[in-house]
């Protein structure tokens, strides 16, 4: 099942690390938040990925041209017969990345309509490039194939930023909760779509997240898989930090590969 990856945004939020290249190759533990996404992918045995290229995404395009050779002891030999041999191999000798220049203004749903010709298959995954989790794929997986909608997608309950107060009419605080679990549900992204969501896709504008899921669910083909677990979005620079700080402890629930 291909996998694809939107890595188009400007990540404006994020401005520390995204003013001179793309958020998704903000690095935690020394390797793009790209790779750890990617990298929980291919652990659920999905090697074959599509990034949607946007804001610098020539950057990207030259992460994984370079990739060997970054990755690797090499010797190259000069000259009119240059020949480049790579000593020993990556994890990720397996992966075959398609990059697709999606535009530097297109929308999520634009950027998935506009890789419509490298999906081969009837089933895929999107996700967005800043999120991780501890998921299991390969539930999701079973989720989708067994409801038989156009689409899933992944929701959890969010912690909230703010201390909650409980408050009676003459401000007595009758409870206080540091930053608690909130009641609703959101989209976290891994979603897994059939090729007819294609249909709900028009033109560059197209945010996913509007008029085609709000279609979907009230055509009642939509679907939303549970994970009580472990989801972290690196929107801000403070989030940013604290992936870092989990990874560097050796504490990064989102590390289920070896």
């Amino acid at each position: 099942m291909k996998v694809v990856i939107l890595c188009g945004g400007l990540g404006t939020r994020l401005r520390e690390e995204t003013e001179f290249r793309p958020k998704p190759l903000a690095e935690i533990g020394g390797r793009p938040i790209l790779w750890h996404i990617m990298k929980l992918y291919a652990h659920y045995h999905h090697h074959d990925f599509v990034l949607c290229l946007g804001y610098r995404g020539h950057m990207i395009k030259e992460y994984f041209l370079n990739y060997e050779a970054m990755n690797n002891d090499f010797t190259i030999c000069l000259g009119d017969k240059q020949k480049t041999t790579y000593h020993g191999k990556n994890d990720e000798r397996d992966f075959s990345v398609t990059l697709a220049d999606t535009g530097p203004e297109t929308m999520t749903g634009g950027r998935i309509r506009r890789i419509q010709r490298y999906i081969d298959d009837d089933t895929f995954m999107v996700t967005y490039g800043d999120g991780v989790a501890d998921l299991d794929l390969a539930k999701l997986a079973e989720f989708h194939r067994g409801h038989g909608k156009i689409a899933t997608l992944t929701t959890t309950r969010p912690r909230s930023g703010f201390g909650v107060l409980d408050l009676d009419h003459g401000g007595r605080v009758r409870r206080f909760q540091e930053k608690p679990i909130l009641d609703n549900w959101v989209n976290v992204g891994f979603l897994v779509f059939n090729r007819r969501i294609f249909d709900y896709l028009d033109g560059d504008a197209c945010v996913l997240e509007r008029e085609p899921l709000q279609r979907l669910a009230k055509e009642q083909q939509l679907m939303a898989y549970r994970h009580e677990g472990f989801f972290f979005c690196m929107d801000t620079y403070r989030e940013y930090q604290a992936l870092n700080k989990m990874w560097d402890s050796g504490r990064a629930p989102w590390k289920v590969w070896a």
